[in-house]
């Protein structure tokens, strides 16, 4: 029986038994034999064909046309399948037969001797009879080759190669004739077709009318020249011929799999749709599994793979969860992928298990039942764990040897915790995760493990998710996750102390309601405080934003100041509010920074230093100024009129009593005083010195004390209002209506206690105080008495009824309160009334205002006034010198600030006293608000406020508020 189209060879013992004997006798025979012959697409098994012939019976009656005609055709449609190629196809199935199995079958079958191979095999299989074929009666065909050979030898004469003899017709048949010639015959030359025949009547008279030469004398058919009618037709049709035009070759390239492999796979498509079966061609326009469908994206797949609980997938989703989280964590989310953040928390929970006899399970219905201590809540948190867990006999304490297996799954248990930590970074996802309740039961958990040094950066990896997502939750003292992380500040790790202090004071940072710190020991409060000496400025941060969160309730300020020294913690909260601290230089006003081509003003002294030069004779105390005011420049000049001016302008209200040089005098002391200037003509009439410039800031020449020789002047920013004249108007002539200007006062005094008395006195006018009046009693507890002065406020000579350096002897405060003064320095507009206002303390809002006013006071040397703490030392930076950290706002940040707010609270919820002390229950004299507050806030602390804000430009607000609060 034939194979069904469409089946291959089907290997059997029956089919290789057979092949077996087949090859064994194509040997014997010495014939080759082809096993596995191939028509078109198709292999034939030799067997089935043998069979199915055999049957028909045999090679010559199939070959038999008569008896069993188109059999061949038959069997190749059987075998191949039938197609436009059958009849071929017929020719090479009875080739193949012939070749490998007529001989065989002849043998076996028939039983007879078959002929030699030089007849059958080879020869070709055209024909039949070959069980009666024999050496005698068969006669081989001749090759190609001898045939080609033949027709070229047949040129010697043979009767193929000579000319044909000439045919014998029909005498009456004329000679070009059709019929005249047989088919072998060589064809005459057909009879000439007359194109047209004229009419003789016609020619004749045509030959009377036209004279000329006689035609030529021919053969005539009906009159007609024959000759000379063909000799002109044919002229005439070669002048009218025309070739037949050529057309270019249209060529269309053969289809082969290199120039088009498209057509190839679509044959290829086309025919394996239409061989398929039912099934497929039901499921044909859908994309099954393995037929092209790519299945889900990497996302599902790994989460998928997590949640299947297979070590080899879940290694397999965390190293492509980690690689995501990192890559693409802005947009990666939690929400996207319902179920996933569970799958990580779950699997994070498994570390537990490495190291007590317990496995956690997660039941998300509305009652979980207590008595299963291995059972969370996953829809609204467990409690309990932490007490749970340490009932649990530890597996793993001391032992530092770790099997394969138990690293393989600690390590996928850390790479899932970085997955949460790195998707935490996201806000979004951080609020997804506080919302979930396993998250933070798996963070309880982890933090309670044992102290192993395998589990440390899986801690740390606890502890970066903790800092990002207990933002957004209020979690109470009494949560197994609060008390974790304040045991966590007992540890010796530096980073897990960091990220702690940081994650404590994080907690509840985005609710509306402030979150109050509970239950901190006082022994980690101490430590805390210990940690601010460390020059470790991350550390000491963290210190400071833990400080601010606890302070932030007064309950927290009375545990923090019960726990902690007083003064130690003072001092170390002042000494960072200049931390970092850079000086820079003052920046002058539009008036008085010239460019730098341009030529600095003379500086003016103050009333009090030329009476200091006053001492002096002349020419000593022009030499004197001239040193204060300028320096000496080879490649400076300046007029000697202006020189002189202001040399004049300076000592000419006290020339009545010392009389000053007379201008030529005065500038040959100049030469003599800097001994490169020299007087010189420059132009016409313009008279010059060169080899001196001013100063920009005036200089102590040592006449005083020869320690303080250089030591610079301090300027008064102080702006005062001037009217300016109307001006003309050039074009119109009209005159403008009169203005005011604002101008800087600009004078140079030697220390801030002048300058904050000729600001007093001057722009603002204060009353004198009567010359016996009693010192009036600071509400903060300063002490205004001093020795009696030497110097009066208006002339400055000896006065032992007036101390100038205390300003309650010098103005009377208390009678210019009514008046309200604005701060003039620089670009200040504080009013004095917003000092009463703010201050609930009593006292003078002018004196208040002073105060204001001294802050803005540079102070190069230690202070003398009591508005300032006589302990403070002197610093290197003058007000408004030096700047610390800032943000990109431009405001104070780092750890000066965080010092400020931690005062700043402090101040603020001060406690009357410790342990008991201060006033009894009902006495609201403040004696232990006080004390405490001078304990805390001593003389030395208070300096260093008071000179920041004085200084500093960043913080003068910060500090300004803690002063309030003391």
């Amino acid at each position: 029986m034939a194979p069904k189209r469409g089946q291959s060879i089907e290997g059997s013992d029956e089919y290789d038994e057979f092949l077996k004997k087949l090859a064994e006798y194509h040997e014997k025979r010495g014939t080759n034999l082809e096993t596995a012959p191939k028509v078109g697409i198709r292999h034939i098994d030799l067997l089935k064909l043998y069979d199915r012939v055999v049957g028909e019976g045999g090679y010559d009656l199939v070959s038999d046309t008569k008896a069993k005609p188109l059999m061949w055709r038959k069997l190749a449609e059987e075998f191949v399948g039938k197609n436009q190629y059958t009849a071929a196809q017929a020719f090479q199935i009875k080739n193949i037969y012939y070749k490998n199995l007529v001989a065989y079958e002849i043998t076996n079958h028939w039983e007879k001797e078959p002929p030699p191979k030089e007849i059958v095999e080879e020869v070709t299989a055209k024909g039949g009879n070959v069980m009666s074929r024999t050496l005698e009666n068969f006669v081989k065909p001749p090759s190609r080759e001898e045939k080609l050979a033949g027709d070229g030898d047949a040129s010697d004469g043979s009767p193929s190669q000579k000319t044909p003899k000439e045919e014998k017709g029909d005498p009456s048949e004329e000679p070009g004739s059709a019929t005249g010639r047989t088919s072998r015959g060589l064809r005459h030359q057909p009879p000439q077709r007359v194109l047209f025949q004229p009419d003789p009547a016609a020619q004749g008279r045509r030959s009377n009318n036209n004279a000329g030469p006689s035609p030529t004398p021919g053969p005539t058919t009906n009159g007609i020249n024959v000759a000379s009618y063909f000799s002109n037709a044919a002229t005439a049709t070669l002048a009218s011929y025309e070739p037949t035009p050529s057309y270019p070759l249209t060529l269309k390239p053969i289809t082969t799999p290199s120039n088009n492999p498209e057509y190839y796979r679509n044959e290829r498509k086309r025919k394996l749709e239409a061989n398929a079966g039912p099934l497929a061609r039901k499921y044909r326009n859908i994309m099954l599994p393995g037929t092209g469908f790519i299945g889900p994206n990497i996302y599902v797949r790994a989460q998928l793979a997590l949640q299947s609980g297979i070590p080899d997938e879940e290694a397999y989703a965390l190293h492509h969860l980690v690689k995501i989280s990192h890559e693409r964590g802005d947009k990666y989310k939690f929400e996207q992928f319902p179920g996933l953040i569970d799958a990580l928390a779950r699997k994070v929970l498994q570390a537990t298990g490495l190291f007590y006899d317990i496995e956690w399970d997660v039941s998300y219905e509305d009652e979980v039942p207590e008595t299963d201590e291995e059972l969370l809540d996953g829809l609204s948190g467990t409690s309990g764990l932490v007490s749970r867990l340490r009932s649990r006999q530890p597996r793993l304490v001391d032992d530092s040897i770790m099997d394969d297996k138990f690293v393989s799954e600690l390590n996928r248990i850390i790479e899932a915790c970085l997955v949460i930590r790195n998707m935490c970074i996201l806000d979004s996802n951080a609020v997804y995760a506080a919302q979930t309740p396993l998250v933070r039961d798996m963070l309880a958990l982890v933090l309670n493990l044992p102290d192993h040094a395998c589990i440390v950066e899986l801690r740390h990896y606890a502890l970066d998710i903790a800092e990002q997502t207990l933002r957004y939750i209020d979690i109470g003292a009494q949560d197994d996750l609060y008390q974790s992380l304040v045991a966590q500040l007992r540890s010796s790790d530096r980073g897990v102390i960091v990220t702690t202090l940081r994650t404590i004071a994080r907690i509840g940072m985005s609710l509306q309601a402030p979150k109050r710190l509970e239950d901190i020991p006082p022994m980690t409060l101490r430590r805390i405080q210990n940690w601010l000496l460390l020059d470790d400025d991350e550390l000491r941060s963290a210190c400071l934003d833990f400080l601010l969160q606890y302070s932030s309730f007064a309950d927290n300020v009375d545990t923090l100041l019960q726990s902690v020294d007083l003064a130690s913690l003072a001092r170390q909260l002042t000494s960072l509010l200049s931390h970092g601290a850079q000086a820079v230089a003052p920046e002058p006003t539009s008036e008085s920074k010239p460019p730098d081509t341009a030529l600095l003003p003379v500086p003016k002294l103050s009333r009090s230093v030329v009476q200091d030069l006053l001492t002096l004779d002349e020419p000593e105390r022009s030499s004197e100024w001239l040193r204060m005011c300028f320096l000496p420049d080879a490649k400076s000049e300046m007029t000697q009129i202006s020189l002189w001016q202001a040399y004049q302008g300076t000592f000419s209200y006290f020339n009545a009593t010392h009389p000053h040089l007379v201008a030529g005098e005065f500038i040959k002391n100049v030469s003599a005083v800097f001994a490169g200037a020299t007087a010189q003509v420059a132009g016409q009439n313009k008279y010059v010195i060169r080899g001196i410039r001013a100063r920009r800031a005036p200089a102590e020449t040592g006449m005083s004390r020869a320690s303080e020789k250089g030591r610079e002047l301090l300027r008064c920013c102080w702006r005062s209002t001037v009217p300016v004249d109307a001006a003309r108007d050039p074009v119109t002539g009209i005159f403008s209506a009169p203005t005011v200007r604002e101008v800087e006062c600009a004078e140079w005094f030697r220390s801030e206690n002048e300058m904050l008395r000729h600001i007093l006195a001057t722009h603002l006018r204060l009353p004198l105080a009567p010359p016996k009046m009693q010192p009036l009693q600071q509400p903060d507890g300063m002490d205004i008495d001093s020795k009696p002065s030497t110097e009066s406020l208006t002339n400055g000579h000896a006065s032992p009824s007036i101390d100038p350096n205390n300003l309650a002897q010098v103005f009377d405060f208390a009678s210019a309160d009514p008046t309200t003064f604005r701060c003039h320095w620089g670009t200040c507009t504080r009013l004095s009334s917003e000092f009463a206002a703010a201050s609930a303390l009593p006292g003078s809002t002018a004196l208040l205002f002073a105060r204001h006013i001294q802050t803005h006071l540079p102070s190069p040397t230690p202070s003398t006034y009591n508005l300032k703490s006589p302990s403070k030392s002197s610093s290197t930076f003058s007000a408004g010198q030096y700047t610390t950290l800032t943000d990109e706002r431009n405001d104070a940040a780092g750890l000066p600030l965080g010092a400020a707010l931690v005062l700043r609270n402090i101040a603020r919820f001060m406690p009357k006293g410790l342990d008991g002390e201060g006033g009894e229950e009902g006495d609201d004299d403040g004696e232990g608000d006080m004390e405490l507050g001078e304990e805390f806030f001593d003389r030395g602390v208070r300096g260093k406020l008071f000179g920041v804000l004085s200084e500093s430009r960043t913080l003068r607000h910060y500090v300004g508020g803690v002063l309030r609060g003391v």
